[in-house]
């Protein structure tokens, strides 16, 4: 069986590709109907990655970000029109310590191996979960990223220690937005404290406490815990803000992707006795979390209908190229790809 698949094969160079489908992939095959294009993405659209990643990693499908409609499975776990996410990691195996979203055996699409810019995306039942009717499809395509953020967070209530007062987020774009939102959902009665560069962006964070911009954070903020979402050149600055704000034996969870080594103050991390955690990716648990979330809390698919940006119809390899063109030019928001192709 053939299936076309929508490479990028240079950047800002997207070409169809005619693959040969084995027949033991026939698992779940999913029509791709909503693809969410995430920060990720544009790096490798914009060639931003070392030439030695795109080197690398180029041609490859992009978008880990995506909903569809089933069309066949042979496991009969869903019925033909049964509207699902599409999980991005791929597991070989599995290890009692470790999360399938961080096992080096791991593939995960769009990164050094096909996404979902693909006519039919195959895949294993495992990798696939029904979504509730509460969802619109603008919204429930950038799921992806909402499992992130809640596993973050649910890894936070389990490292961090009870004392949850005040909790900061340092980050006022996408990710900083669904981090706050779940804080604000899953530990209702602490202190959420905002702060971003963007006046205008912070005004969206109506559920906070407090906001601030980073250059007028008062003298006297003190939280217990913080999450950086910023990334890039950001983040340097925002780390460093928060070791001055955080309070003695307070967790730090790092969200924020950079491509460059970040300085940290190591020695008011040990003065202070922090703990500092990253978190990347999510696994089929923290996805199934956040569906129950939305089942839950409806409240939170009105905030994060926010966050849909524009919503771009797609046929065609050049309105593919200008779904990635117009993307590079918002403040904020997530670019949808209404996928026909």
């Amino acid at each position: 069986m053939l299936n076309c698949v929508y490479r990028l094969i240079a950047p800002r160079s997207i070409e169809p590709v005619q693959v040969e489908v084995p027949s033991a992939d026939l698992q779940v095959v999913v029509r791709p109907t909503h693809l969410s294009i995430c920060n990720a993405d544009m790096r490798y659209y914009l060639g931003t990655r070392g030439a030695e990643v795109l080197a690398k990693k180029l041609p490859m499908a992009l978008i880990h970000e995506g909903i569809g409609k089933v069309l066949l499975d042979a496991t009969g776990t869903f019925k033909p029109g049964t509207r699902v996410v599409m999980l991005p990691n791929s597991a070989s195996e599995t290890d009692p310590y470790i999360g399938e979203n961080y096992l080096r055996t791991s593939k995960f699409c769009g990164s050094g191996f096909d996404g979902f810019m693909q006519e039919c995306v195959y895949l294993p039942e495992r990798r696939v979960l029904a979504l509730p009717d509460v969802l619109e499809d603008e919204v429930a395509a950038f799921t992806e990223i909402v499992s992130v953020g809640m596993h973050a967070v649910r890894r936070f209530c389990g490292i961090a220690h009870e004392r949850r007062d005040v909790i900061g987020v340092w980050g006022d774009g996408n990710l900083g937005f669904i981090v706050a939102l779940l804080l604000r959902i899953t530990v209702p009665n602490v202190r959420l404290v905002v702060v971003g560069r963007n006046p205008n962006k912070l005004a969206e964070f109506t559920f906070a406490d407090d906001t601030y911009v980073s250059y007028d954070v008062p003298d006297n903020l003190l939280v217990d815990h913080a999450f950086e979402c910023c990334g890039g050149d950001g983040s340097a600055a925002a780390i460093d803000q928060i070791i001055g704000c955080i309070k003695p034996e307070g967790t730090i969870s790092l969200l924020g992707v950079s491509e460059n080594p970040v300085p940290i103050d190591t020695r008011m991390v040990l003065e202070k006795g922090l703990r500092l955690f990253g978190s990347s990716r999510s696994s089929r648990e923290d996805f199934q979390a956040t569906l129950a979330l939305y089942e839950q809390h409806p409240e939170a698919l009105e905030y994060l209908g926010r966050l849909v940006g524009s919503v771009r119809p797609v046929k065609s390899v050049a309105d593919m190229a200008s779904a990635f063109e117009s993307d590079t030019s918002k403040l904020m928001g997530k670019t949808i790809m209404e996928w026909n192709a």
